[in-house]
């Protein structure tokens, strides 16, 4: 086997279907669910919290002002834009094992103190609690990347990036789902915050056993995988091994085009995104009149639906690859256009959604949040396309921009939503998103590449797009050359 005109020396071994890279997925994809359970579970709850009528009457109701429910639903936020760009770093140095470790342990014993807190403190010591579980969890997605640039072969870096990430639906329909039930029943609403800490903290014991930061060091993992990983990545299984980090190049990077559209892509699906999943109890509660049980299932509608369409978009785009059917560039572009562009039809179409409505409008935001699993395999995996020795450092750059956003929106909800229960207010918001989201995946469609970039390396002037295994196509100024095996 040849590769740059040198024999690899690596025997021609068949690799297992379900490989020791899907276990390290699938454990990713669980502590993420555990993550999200702890990031969304307030949207819920607060609910509860504010109004006990419609949970357990038996514990706590707070009075708490629309304004200072955003401020409490945006102060995870700030937390976690702060340590977005850290993270990346400290995955690149520490591996991304012990930086994803410590975001999941320690958001999970702040999810365990929360209840303590808010009798102790109030609405103040709660917003002092989310901002710490947003700076512990602000490492997660760095972390993650770091770990499936390492862990994935180029023709299943969708799939597998895809299925990690669907670990915050999996988390979402499993917090909303069961948050109607365990409001109302003996536990309370406390039970919102100690069950998903519970579980994160289990989490966290299995993660230090089988956990690793690459195929180089795990034990688990067999020769022929681990070729396999190495031969798909066009290197040699240990060729990085003893060699120091290379710097971030931050100049080239902020003014890279391709990585700017992806920044502003991510910026505007997490406007949507978290603008819908920390509004939509409110609104079904508000405008469509629904009881907190019903509302927390509905809630859950639109995230189960997400689940099961990143399940069904992901062995998708991996056949379209692996055919060569679509090259990578156009696959991202063609499943980030389905999950931002399609979503602003039914946002727009929301906007005139009133109560004698509720089964269109549930069925509207089922369809809108639903159809954004596609991101996950558009801009969502691009920072690994674009640079794999830096993608964590740049998912934790477009994560940073990002959760402006998403701390902004919340706000936004607060400022013009005066009367939740007046559609017109709320028509204000949906109209808002959708521009946001169609103007934020026009250029990606205009400049995104799948290419890694010339400042991935220390080869400057080099272009190219990782193929499935047999192939590198790399473009430096007029000269074209094809590498196979």
């Amino acid at each position: 086997m040849v590769l740059n005109g040198e024999t690899t020396g690596v025997p021609k071994l068949i690799a297992p279907t379900f490989g020791i890279r899907h276990l390290q997925c699938f454990m990713m994809c669980i502590g993420f669910s555990a993550a999200f359970a702890m990031r969304v579970n307030l949207s819920v709850a607060v609910v509860a919290m504010m109004d006990n009528k419609g949970a357990n009457p038996d514990f706590p109701e707070y009075h708490w002002s629309e304004k200072t429910k955003s401020r409490i639903l945006s102060s995870f936020f700030m937390g976690y834009m702060i340590t977005q760009v850290p993270g990346g770093m400290l995955s690149r140095r520490l591996g991304g094992k012990i930086m994803l470790l410590l975001s999941f342990f320690i958001s999970s014993v702040l999810a365990l103190l929360t209840p303590w807190g808010i009798s102790l403190g109030g609405w103040k010591l709660l917003c002092a609690i989310r901002f710490l579980q947003g700076l512990g969890q602000g490492t997660t997605m760095p972390a993650i990347h770091t770990l499936v640039a390492k862990w994935s072969p180029v023709e299943e870096r969708s799939s597998l990036s895809g299925y990690c990430y669907l670990g915050a639906q999996l988390g979402t329909v499993a917090i909303l789902a069961s948050s109607g039930v365990l409001a109302s029943s003996s536990l309370g609403w406390p039970s919102l915050f100690y069950i998903p800490g519970a579980v994160g903290l289990v989490w966290s014991a299995s993660w230090i056993i089988w956990g690793a930061n690459s195929p180089d060091e795990c034990r688990l993992v067999g020769a022929a995988e681990r070729a396999l990983i190495a031969e798909s990545l066009n290197m040699k299984a240990k060729q990085d091994e003893g060699k120091r980090p290379l710097p971030v190049p931050w100049r080239k990077i902020c003014t890279s085009l391709p990585f700017l559209v992806t920044l502003l892509s991510h910026c505007a699906n997490s406007w949507v995104f978290w603008t819908l999943l920390t509004q939509i109890p409110s609104y079904l509660k508000s405008v469509l009149g629904m009881d907190i049980k019903s509302n927390a299932l509905l809630s859950a509608l639109p995230y189960l639906t997400m689940l099961l369409l990143g399940l069904a978009f992901c062995p998708l785009a991996n056949y379209l690859e692996k055919s060569n059917r679509i090259s990578a560039t156009t696959s991202r572009k063609l499943f980030n256009s389905i999950g931002l562009w399609v979503p602003v039809i039914t946002l727009i179409w929301l906007g005139y959604m009133t109560r004698e409505q509720t089964d269109l409008a549930v069925i509207l935001l089922t369809f809108t949040v639903g159809i954004s699993a596609a991101t996950h395999l558009g801009f969502q995996v691009n920072h690994i396309d674009l640079t794999p020795n830096f993608a964590g450092t740049l998912v934790g750059m477009t994560n940073s921009a990002s959760q402006v956003a998403s701390s902004i929106a919340p706000l936004v909800v607060g400022y013009v939503v005066t009367d939740t229960k007046n559609p017109e207010q709320w028509r204000v918001i949906f109209f808002i998103a959708a521009f946001i989201s169609f103007f934020g995946n026009l250029l990606f469609v205009f400049f995104g590449t799948a290419k890694v970039q010339s400042w991935n390396d220390e080869q400057p002037g080099k272009v190219y797009e990782l193929k499935p295994l047999n192939q590198v196509v790399i473009e430096d100024s007029n000269v074209k050359e094809e590498i196979t095996k």
